[in-house]
């Protein structure tokens, strides 16, 4: 999960408690797909989440796609399997396959030091004699922090007379002009080089690289930065050539630029009010935008490189993208389906219960993308509005219900 923003702040503050004790407290009687799609055409009556999109995969097939609601609410535009918005952190796990390919290529190797790659130095200042590695960036062990800087310094508004709105100013962070956009290498040098305007000692944890677990934005666009350093490649471009266009996912891309505009949905704040558009700095961390059909595409290959069948990577690459990289913790007696960080792969989430995927939120976004391999199913849910207390008793926990009992 991204931590931007204060709508996903509240989101990850109670969400663990509420999944618990509402989603998985009891066990329901399963959903045909068709009950599935009349129990979420009611939950979106309801309003609070203006628009979604659930969908269900094998690793062989799609097994539901729908969209609920609305992507353009003024102008009563459905929010359907076409619609497109950024699914934010979930964006990192294409990192993960990302680094894995470039190690068969033979351009780099996940135990490298991150320096060996790089135009100046990044050490932690707390322990300069320990090299960060780029496994440690894609475990979120590298010691890097994103501090309130992230959400200062990474979000831009692609239209400035935006920033005149009232909206721009409520979403939580700050949103910048374009004007002052800088470049992804120059926005990590400013914050983690010692010569950069941004760096503070605090940037960095007090623990060794490689043995503390602390979720970062601000590591994971460092891994894509040492990608690009070590192929010669601009990371959009790689993932396109080596994920996106195999994959078959002609919708998606990493900028309005590179997608049907016409079909992307607002996104809207917990009150209704549409969110200015906006892009990352850091764009591999949470720019990915996409379609429910191109995102279950994406899913399916997840699952079917875990089942040894994949196309994108070897399967001993795809052994290390879900290998469990942390130290074993024991399951809790009441366990999350949906803590993502109860163990990491090579940017790929591990939940107590053993499902393997990710969760993302920005503003006006949140996603959802797991698979069990148990029964070898999988699931997607992205939503264009901002969560608050309400919209998650009302809608979301009543989505994940309805999504669990078609699962089970």
């Amino acid at each position: 999960m991204k931590l931007s923003f204060c709508s996903s702040q509240a989101f990850t503050s109670f969400t663990a408690i509420l999944f618990t004790i509402f989603v998985f407290g009891q066990k329901d009687l399963g959903l045909s797909m068709a009950e599935l799609e009349s129990e979420l055409s009611k939950i979106s009556e309801i309003g609070l989440i203006k628009g979604y999109g659930v969908a269900i995969v094998s690793k062989d097939s799609t097994l539901f796609a729908k969209g609920f609601g609305y992507s353009d609410v003024q102008n009563q535009s459905p929010y359907t399997q076409n619609s497109i918005q950024n699914i934010a952190s979930v964006s990192k796990t294409l990192i993960g396959i990302s680094l894995l390919k470039a190690q068969e290529m033979g351009k780099l190797n996940l135990d490298d030091p991150i320096n060996d790659y790089l135009d100046y130095d990044i050490i932690n200042p707390y322990h300069p004699e320990i090299p960060i590695r780029i496994r440690h960036l894609a475990t979120h062990t590298g010691t890097i922090l994103d501090t309130d800087l992230y959400d200062n310094k990474s979000y831009y508004a692609l239209n400035k007379e935006d920033l005149k709105l009232p909206v721009a100013k409520q979403i939580g962070g700050t949103l910048l002009s374009m004007d002052t956009k800088v470049s992804m290498a120059e926005y990590l040098k400013e914050f983690l080089s010692v010569d950069g305007s941004w760096y503070k000692k605090k940037n960095f944890l007090k623990s060794k690289p490689g043995t503390s677990y602390e979720y970062s934005n601000v590591g994971a666009t460092l891994a894509a930065h040492v990608l690009e350093k070590a192929t010669g490649v601009p990371y959009d471009e790689f993932t396109k050539t080596h994920i996106l266009e195999p994959l078959q996912m002609h919708a998606t891309g990493w900028s309005f630029d590179t997608i049907d505009k016409t079909k992307h949905s607002k996104l809207y704040t917990d009150k209704g009010e549409v969110i200015p558009h906006y892009a990352l700095v850091t764009y591999p961390d949470g720019g990915l935008l996409t379609d429910l059909n191109n995102f279950g595409l994406y899913l399916q290959e997840l699952m079917r490189g875990h089942a040894g069948e994949g196309t994108l990577l070897t399967t001993t690459s795809y052994n290390e993208l879900f290998t469990q990289q942390l130290p074993a913790k024991e399951v809790p007696k009441d366990p999350n389906r949906y803590d993502d960080e109860f163990n990491s792969g090579i940017f790929m989430a591990f939940t107590p219960l053993g499902w393997i995927g990710h969760t993302g939120g920005d503003p006006g976004v949140s996603t959802f993308m797991f698979f069990d391999p148990k029964n070898g199913l999988g699931h997607i849910v992205m939503l264009n509005t901002s969560l608050n207390r309400d919209s998650i008793n009302q809608q979301l926990i009543p989505i994940m219900k309805a999504v669990s009992k078609a699962l089970d």
